[in-house]
């Protein structure tokens, strides 16, 4: 006798506060990968007004499985296919209020793919960006001893440089739209928090980073620049030696980054610092 196939249950909703612990769990499940999510989750809950957008739940059997965030970003979380197909049927009713597609190669493949017919064209799609880690101080690379914390007071000294490095790397400026209001703020909470390093010769900017995503488990340096007069003296190489160990001391045991696969050099700065590849992210950028 053929016993006919067994049918699961699945259903797609936002979720609410009193499903954090529940959120929390799936995200455990991948720190490295899910380090941006986490960090915003646990500073903001699952409120969408505090969390900056909604965070989608997907079940199967009535289980919590997988997430996706949805906010300036949209960002799967531990995502197989039918959690995607899910979520992007989602994507499609609301319509797209994000900037970006980010996440796992994988499952960010996937979702783009549902999404393009009606979501695209995208501005540009930067399919492979290798995900690095980094668990001890640089062995290789000297620290540089003139990295440190940007100051409050020194908003005005870090700021143009965070504008120069978002410009060149995404290809629009953040002061766009709102006046950069949105951005001056997170620049401002990354120093105000701490985070924010930076190598200054006479009132400018050499080398800056920042340790953007940060949890008890993993965080992650975003925002890597040399400023162009100074490049090619090894300074990206020693700067980073010097973030990480920041980072390794203060914030983390794991410190991750994620860099554009044609980004020859700098992925062989990093490792020559110390990053290893674990696996790859995917943008799309509208």
């Amino acid at each position: 006798m053929v016993r006919p196939p067994v049918l699961t249950q699945t259903t797609t909703r936002v979720l609410e506060p009193s499903d954090l612990d529940a959120a929390l769990d799936i995200l455990g499940r991948e720190p490295v990968e899910n380090a941006f999510v986490t960090s915003r989750v646990q500073v903001a809950g699952l409120d969408p007004w505090r969390l900056g957008g909604e965070m989608w739940g997907w079940y199967a059997d009535g289980e919590l499985r997988s997430l996706c965030y949805a906010g300036a970003n949209l960002v799967p979380v531990c995502a197989g296919p039918d959690a995607v197909r899910a979520f992007a049927d989602r994507a499609r009713r609301t319509g797209r209020r994000c900037s970006s597609i980010v996440g796992p190669a994988g499952p960010t493949r996937l979702l783009w793919q549902l999404l393009e017919p009606s979501w695209g064209p995208a501005r540009e799609v930067r399919a492979h960006q290798p995900l690095m880690v980094i668990e001890r101080p640089s062995t290789t690379v000297e620290p540089d001893p003139q990295v440190r914390r940007i100051r409050k007071s020194e908003m005005d000294l870090i700021m143009p440089a965070c504008v120069a490095m978002f410009t060149e790397e995404v290809g629009v400026s953040p002061m766009a739209g709102d006046g950069g209001l949105l951005y001056q703020a997170r620049v401002a909470e990354l120093v105000a928090g701490g985070r924010s390093f930076a190598r200054v010769e006479d009132d400018k900017i050499v080398f800056k980073a920042e340790i953007g995503a940060a949890t008890s488990r993993a965080c992650q340096i975003q925002g890597v620049w040399v400023a162009p007069e100074f490049r090619g003296r090894g300074h990206s190489e020693t700067g980073m030696a010097a973030v990480v160990e920041y980072a390794l001391r203060d914030v983390a045991p794991v410190v991750s980054l994620y860099v554009n696969d044609f980004n020859t050099a700098a992925r062989a700065a990093y490792r020559r610092v110390g990053f290893r590849e674990v696996g790859a992210f995917m943008s799309v950028l509208f």
